[in-house]
């Protein structure tokens, strides 16, 4: 999966899946330049499960780092299940990404090098399992984010005149 696709909601005709958008980092796409995505399984316990599923989630400062061979997702915000009672969860908590050790080597050699990091993008379920679409980005400075909004704004332009042509 690219950058630009990500899940996509809804059931299509034959799809066995549905795609159930729970959170997203929209200022990502803003703060750093995404040079990957890929979609993990999340490691949760059932009130966060119960949780998510009534969109109770937020990952706006969600990072993910590498430690001893496993992917930790940090400073994702699952908010207490009002049901639970006293076997809630940490709402804060590190949860782990089930993701091939392939990948975690792959990208955990792309970390090392300087300027690059892991965020999460999209918080989703994709059928009853819950997964989370990460992004190895690089930071944006002042005048890249300038840049960029220029270009966003010229491709809006160039669609609206299309548009209007018709």
């Amino acid at each position: 999966m690219n950058e630009q696709e990500g899940p996509q909601q809804g059931k299509a005709k034959g799809d066995a899946k549905a795609i159930k958008l729970v959170a997203e980092n929209r200022k990502a796409r803003h703060e750093y330049e995404v040079l990957d995505t890929l979609e993990a399984g999340l490691v949760l316990c059932g009130s966060e499960v119960k949780s998510l599923r009534n969109g109770k989630g937020n990952i706006a400062e969600a990072w993910i780092k590498f430690v001893d061979g496993e992917a930790w997702l940090c400073d994702a915000h699952i908010s207490h299940y009002v049901h639970a009672h006293q076997f809630n969860h940490e709402p804060r908590r590190e949860r782990k990404l089930l993701l091939r050790n392939e990948q975690i080597e792959k990208w955990q050699r792309k970390v090392a090098e300087k300027g690059h990091s892991v965020i999460a993008l999209k918080l989703f379920f994709s059928g009853p399992w819950c997964k989370v679409q990460i992004g190895l980005a690089k930071g944006r400075k002042l005048h890249d984010k300038r840049d960029a909004i220029k270009e966003r704004e010229d491709h809006r332009e160039l669609q609206r005149s299309h548009a209007s042509r018709r």
